[in-house]
């Protein structure tokens, strides 16, 4: 008699008795079901799998396509998977390595095959041609048609390291750095490769992609978010590129290439040197911003910048310079003049939408900018969040002969706040955070991860939020910023990256109880899981080297600054 277990399926609400042992694709064809895209993969019990995934025991299963964040991840890392293969056979000396996101898609370069012990060296990189960058797109087209099988293997840590220490000679120490006594990874024929969480079972599942000529490199281009089966509208990021390109400088300043580098430096004792370093490159960077706009002597500092961003540190560490510089600064954030809570614009959920720029008091914000500037003093609002609404404390504010009006928030580079101020009266910046390495070079850090886990911890400590409800909120804070934030980013006259390079070695401590205390049976456990997994990647280092004027002090505690 064939043994059965019931598997519950969230796709159809419904209960299904099936054989012990049968994989998701193929309980997906026994069922019939049907998603708007391909099936790619699965959240069993709210942790994502792939489809050859075999199931023993009662599970929850729900099947995702592209147009989930789970499962276009699992998209993308495929796609990677396929697109170093065919720079492996095509060009076997050199070494394909993803950089960081850009355009809505991937910065790539080609970096000439070099050992362990001379892969810091200063070499020129190779020049990527056009013809090299067609070529290797037609060799990802022709492993695409030939749909061939990935393979999820686990070894032995020795001998998977042996295995990489043999082909790719300047990757093997991320294995050593895991710590595991065994390893995963992945097979395509004889190409084998790293990555970080599932993929999908072929090649042959990729059917939306791009590669073209970009600055220096290539940018591998992705499938849209919402609807994956067109690509990605690429946009210009050329103010973006040149902020990356310079952590990629200060990275090399540091001697830091990857994760696998920094989790040596800090079990060498190295730690306390690079925050050192990290945070006098950051002062250094606030410092050239404030002679800047010493220089320029704009009337009015816009910044803005993402959710936890460090945007509010930013503008105190800015003040402290345009001081230096002799320049008297008078802040005001957004923040409070924001419409009373029961006038809160919603979105498509009907939730209140904080990230909309309707919920700032427009005419009311503007009617106070140029009282400011005409001369004029005005009363400061100050915003109540516990009653949601606006207050006044007796507070009040006249622009002096030596000030400049710095204006800090969410949509502080949105034309649409000030239109009648004059650009050659204003200067802006945009605070961002920009992950500095990554964990090796087939496997990047997205840019909304250190976010994700500032917030965690802030929200924790500071607001009496869970990890769960946190991560509940993410999905509709990325919305907003998609629709209100980053579409600006280009208009700011200078970008700065308030992201350090130690940071998820620190934050590791603070967020990994925090994320565990998410139950395993909710929506928000995979993204949970997720990041739990990715910082197993850090060794954790203490923070008492970190000054309290550091961007990762808004989030951890014992910034010297009050917020």
């Amino acid at each position: 008699m064939e043994e059965t277990i019931t598997i519950y399926c969230k796709n159809t609400h419904s209960y299904h008795k099936i054989p012990r042992g049968i994989s998701l694709i193929e309980l997906k064809d026994r069922i019939g079901i049907q998603l708007k895209y391909p099936i790619i993969a699965a959240h069993v019990n709210y942790k994502v799998e792939n489809l050859d995934f075999l199931l023993y025991k009662p599970k929850d299963i729900e099947f995702l396509d592209a147009s989930s964040p789970s499962g276009m991840r699992a998209y993308v890392r495929t796609l990677n998977m396929v697109f170093a293969c065919a720079v492996n056979e095509l060009f076997p000396e050199m070494d394909l390595r993803v950089e960081h996101p850009i355009s809505k898609g991937y910065y790539c370069t080609l970096q000439w095959h070099q050992s362990k012990e001379s892969r810091l060296e200063e070499k020129e990189p190779p020049v990527v041609t056009p013809e090299m960058v067609q070529a290797i797109k037609e060799r990802m087209q022709l492993i695409i048609r030939e749909n061939r099988p990935i393979q999820e293997e686990e070894k032995q840590t020795k001998e998977v390291m042996n295995m990489f220490a043999e082909r790719y000679k300047n990757e093997s120490s991320i294995f050593e750095t895991l710590g595991n006594p065994y390893c995963r990874y992945f097979s395509m024929g004889d190409y084998i490769d790293y990555y970080t969480n599932v993929l999908l079972p072929s090649s042959g599942y990729i059917n939306v992609f791009d590669l073209e000529p970009f600055k220096d490199g290539l940018l591998l281009r992705i499938p849209n978010r919402s609807n994956p089966t067109i690509l990605e509208e690429s946009v210009a990021q050329d103010k973006m590129f040149t902020i990356f390109q310079e952590y990629n400088r200060w990275n090399k300043l540091l001697r830091i290439n990857n994760v696998s580098d920094f989790n040596v430096a800090c079990k060498q004792n190295k730690s306390f040197g690079l925050i050192k370093l990290a945070e006098a490159l950051h002062e250094k960077k606030i410092a050239q911003i404030a002679d800047a706009i010493a220089e320029k002597r704009p009337k009015v500092v816009f910044i803005s910048g993402a959710s936890s961003s460090g945007k509010t540190t930013f503008s105190k560490r800015l003040q402290i310079q345009l001081l230096v510089d002799g320049i008297r600064p008078e802040v005001l954030s957004m923040d409070d003049y924001f419409v009373n809570r029961v006038d809160t614009p919603k979105d498509e959920n009907g939730e209140l939408d904080f990230e909309n720029v309707n919920a700032v008091d427009l005419p009311f914000f503007r009617e106070q900018i140029h009282d400011l500037l005409d001369g004029k003093e005005i009363n400061l609002p100050t915003y109540d969040f516990t009653i949601g609404e606006r207050v006044f404390r007796g507070k009040k504010l006249k622009l002096q002969k030596d000030s400049v009006l710095v204006i800090e928030g969410l949509h502080a580079l949105n034309p649409c706040i000030l239109p009648d101020v004059d650009r050659s009266l204003t200067y802006k910046i945009y605070v961002s955070t920009l992950t500095t390495i990554n964990i090796d070079n087939h496997n990047w850090i997205p840019t909304t991860d250190i976010r994700l886990l500032r917030r965690v911890v802030r929200d924790y400590k500071y607001r009496g939020f869970s990890a769960k409800e946190t991560i509940a909120r993410c999905p509709s804070v990325i919305r907003g910023e998609m629709k209100w934030v980053y579409p600006f980013q280009e208009e700011a006259d200078v970008m700065f990256n308030s992201a350090l390079i130690f940071e998820f070695a620190v934050l590791k401590r603070h967020a990994e109880p925090i994320l565990s205390e998410v139950p395993k049976f909710c929506e928000e456990y995979s993204e949970a899981h997720r990041l739990l997994k990715f910082l197993q990647y850090f060794v954790p280092i203490p923070e008492k080297e970190i000054p309290p004027t550091s961007f990762l002090r808004e989030f951890v505690g014992g910034s010297s600054f009050r917020y």
